[in-house]
């Protein structure tokens, strides 16, 4: 609660179920709160141990609706004794101030011999506090009408959050970056997943010699290159319930006002840039080249770049059905609606051209489609695919494309990527309000 902009902090009783030593070791770090950050705490004790009572600075008595004293606790005494009472040696302080006020304990502290002993009432007390020199100084000190160009910076919080923006996001990357390292078997083992479904998929489409370029070795591509988006597509389904076991956490954070959630996100997304490029990489070495897609490095490099975009799509996207659902069984049942879906829309087992009227427009929707025609026109624009086919009086790479309902224009490749980047940074972490929060409003 103290990592928080918060200056004040009322703490009631709450050294209730714990030993002595505890107390201790907690009134003591609220005393190190309140001298390094300029704090105020007020804490309401019972019977604490004589260790803890001189960890505070001031002491506030209550008794029966009355004020008896308020001030520096080592001034306490002094308005004891001037009322006729004495704390008696091997007397803890605060047991001494509980029972001063007791009627039945009271007796047993008188010290005046100049008069004998009569009962004095807490309301005669805190009369009494009020003349006194402790009691005037407080007055005059409230009285004082509050000037806010002469109080401290520090003395009420000017901001939201504790520190700065530049600060929450070093240290919201420092913890992200702290997780992936204690995740890095699950990173490691999904990088050796992705070269060795590569490395079965290049066994499959392997081609070790120059194989005629038709039609039927183009859809032969086709295939391997829809296999590949939908691999990508699927290697980013572990982040739904990492993001579930974490959105606890984050909520907590974020309603106390650690860092805002823009910060969260955006770090959030940065930090995988980097996993998201290396599979892509992998994938695209261990798969390009042995498969037998166009040789030229530009469309290598491009053919990895649309891997690297769908990867962090899909990372994206699982993120935000986690948001969502905030539930495990709930999340893999929506994940795996919607990749159903996606893989249903995205233009290879149905073509965009065959699907009927009232569903054309969902196939707008699945990021997939996009995938497979910047990844298609990559490859079958190629020089190998511009002979003119047996088939009619069109190259052979447009009737593969055709044939698929896949556009043959140049642009869609960088189309179908811009509308990649744009999914992946748009779907974001939306926060709404927490179950904490409606038992806050409720209560």
């Amino acid at each position: 609660m103290i990592v928080g902009p918060r200056k004040t902090l009322f703490m009631d009783e709450i050294s209730t179920g714990l030993d002595s030593s505890t107390t201790f070791q907690i009134v003591k770090c609220m005393r190190n709160f309140v001298h390094l950050m300029e704090a105020t705490v007020l804490m309401g004790l019972l019977q604490p141990a004589p260790e803890t009572y001189e960890l505070f600075d001031d002491v506030l008595l209550l008794s029966e609706g009355y004020m008896v004293y308020q001030g520096p606790r080592g001034k306490v005494l002094e308005f004891f004794e001037s009322l006729g009472f004495k704390l008696p040696p091997r007397k803890g302080v605060a047991d001494f101030l509980q029972e001063v006020t007791s009627k039945k304990d009271q007796a047993q502290y008188w010290a005046d011999p100049s008069k004998p002993y009569v009962f004095i009432p807490v309301s005669e007390m805190a009369i009494a506090f009020k003349n006194s020199r402790f009691g005037k100084s407080l007055e005059s000190t409230l009285s004082a009408p509050y000037d806010k160009s002469q109080s401290h910076p520090s003395a009420l919080s000017r901001t939201k959050y504790a520190a700065s923006r530049w600060e929450l996001l070093n240290s919201c990357f420092a913890r992200e970056k702290l997780l992936m390292t204690r995740q890095s078997f699950l990173y490691i083992f999904r990088t050796f997943q992705v070269a060795f479904v590569a490395f079965v998929t290049s066994t499959i489409f392997l081609r070790t010699k120059l194989h005629p370029v038709d039609e039927i070795n183009g859809n032969l591509y086709l295939s391997c290159l829809f296999f590949g988006v939908v691999h990508m597509m699927f290697n980013g389904f572990s982040e739904l319930s990492l993001l579930i076991f974490r959105l606890p956490v984050f909520y907590k954070q974020r309603d106390n006002l650690f860092h805002p959630a823009w910060i969260w996100s955006v770090v959030s997304w940065s930090i995988r840039v980097p996993y998201s490029a290396i599979e892509a990489v992998v994938w695209s070495c261990v798969l390009y080249y042995t498969v037998g897609f166009a040789p030229s490095a530009g469309r290598f490099f491009r053919f990895t770049f649309a891997q690297f975009v769908l990867h962090q799509m899909a990372v994206s996207l699982f993120r935000m059905l986690a948001s969502l659902a905030r539930d495990l069984v709930v999340a893999n049942t929506f994940g795996s609606a919607s990749l159903l879906l996606v893989f249903l829309l995205g233009g290879f087992v149905i073509p965009k051209d065959q699907i009927k009227p009232w569903w054309v427009w969902a196939s707008w929707l699945s990021p997939l489609q996009y995938a497979q025609r910047a990844v298609s026109i990559n490859e079958f624009t190629a020089t190998r695919w511009k002979k003119i086919s047996a088939i009619g009086n069109n190259t052979i790479g447009y009737n593969v494309l055709h044939q698929h309902g896949l556009p043959s224009a140049k642009y869609w490749y960088w189309l179908g990527v811009g509308v990649l980047i744009a999914l992946s940074k748009g779907k974001a972490i939306v926060p709404e309000e927490t179950e904490e929060n409606s038992v806050r409003k409720d209560g």
